[in-house]
């Protein structure tokens, strides 16, 4: 929703001098621009953009999304009274000047502003987890961030800028606890399962559905024994046809329909992009709801991921930590078991929506520096 117009947000007052600023969350996915007043921080107008990722997204693209969310966020007359923007990137760090993502960030957003008619030169680039650790009550400005949506990593922060970092490693070595790692855990569980090597679990049907497996290749689908591609006939091996199963498995699944399972499988997975696994995350809470033991025993791991990720920061009892991503928020799946986690360590997690407001109050900071 464009809320520039003043729709779903109160715009800035007719004829109002006041002061503004624009607080910019730029993640993997989309960019979101918070206009609020530079004095309390209200906020008075939102837009959004594509992807914002400054390692990720090339300049062009990057520059054009950016300017997107600012058409957005700030109407044409309150582009004048603009005077600190601040912004969270994916892909880059406040804390070091070089560092490639900042770069980055910095050329696109200053071209950005250039296109929209917003002439401040206050402006500030972090990271997106700066942004989101400064979106706590009281913009904070020391203590820990922990993400864990479809990637996972913590961060230490230090006079707002981040000073040690703990896995962010990406799907091929590391993101542990992440949604990505839990959707790999469920496939990994389904073909354990097909291939004798695990125990049953509803994982395998549940995810051969949400990848669109054939029905006849799903444990428990057909009659006793059927076999996909063999009209009315079954298996023939040892332990299948009518009634028969492996140990654990579920009765009538039988070898030559797991190994149709299989060759169905991974070829639906292997098409994707690997971050898509994060899309069967739901699927191992619906299952774990269930009271699935290998769902239950996934999610319970991935707690055990992430409250060592925040551990090798080296924690002091009485810490913040401050959290955001999909899997930490209200009612997130697993929300109870890191919070409990973090409790033994005498640390409470404090969940955040996003930067927004973070980068907001960085970019009243930075103004307030230059009164």
């Amino acid at each position: 929703m464009n809320q520039a117009s003043g729709e779903g947000a109160p715009g800035p007052a007719t004829g109002s001098a006041a002061a503004l600023v624009v607080g910019l969350d730029a993640g993997g996915t989309r960019t979101r621009a918070v206009l609020a007043d530079a004095a309390d921080g209200r906020v008075v107008g939102e837009g959004a953009g594509g992807p914002g990722n400054a390692l990720t997204v090339p300049s062009p693209q990057l520059t054009e999304h950016l300017a997107e969310a600012l058409a957005r966020a700030v109407p044409e007359g309150g582009r004048r009274r603009v005077v600190a923007v601040g912004g969270g990137f994916a892909g880059a760090t406040g804390a070091d000047e070089e560092d490639p993502g900042r770069l980055n960030a910095l050329a696109a957003l200053t071209a950005a502003l250039r296109r929209v008619g917003i002439t401040t030169d206050t402006v500030t680039v972090g990271s997106d987890i700066e942004a989101a650790f400064a979106s706590a009550p009281g913009a904070p400005a020391d203590g820990l961030a922990l993400v864990a949506g479809t990637g996972a990593v913590a961060m230490r922060i230090t006079d707002r800028r981040c000073t040690a970092t703990v896995d962010g490693d990406g799907w091929l070595l590391g993101d542990d606890g992440s949604g990505f790692w839990i959707g790999r855990e469920a496939v990994r569980a389904a073909l354990r399962m097909a291939d004798g090597r695990g125990t049953a679990t509803a994982l395998a049907e549940m995810v051969g559905r949400e990848l669109g497996l054939p029905e006849e290749t799903l444990p428990g689908a057909g009659g006793p024994g059927a076999d996909p591609g063999v009209p009315g006939g079954g298996s023939g091996g040892p332990g299948e046809g009518s009634g028969g199963c492996d140990p654990g498995l579920v009765p009538g699944w039988s070898r030559s329909r797991r190994e149709a399972y299989r060759r169905y499988l991974l070829p639906a997975v292997m098409g994707e992009r690997p971050t898509w696994l994060a899309r069967l995350a739901p699927v191992v809470v619906e299952a774990a709801r269930g009271r699935d033991a290998a769902a239950e025993a996934i999610l319970q791991r991935a707690a055990d991921e992430l409250a060592e990720t925040v551990k090798a920061l080296e924690p002091r009892a009485g810490e913040r930590v401050v959290a955001t991503g999909g899997l930490l928020g209200p009612g997130g799946p697993l929300t109870a078991p890191l919070t409990a986690r973090l409790q033994a360590l005498g640390l409470t997690l404090d969940w955040v929506a996003d930067g927004c407001r973070g980068a907001v109050a960085l970019a009243r900071l930075e103004y307030g520096r230059h009164l």
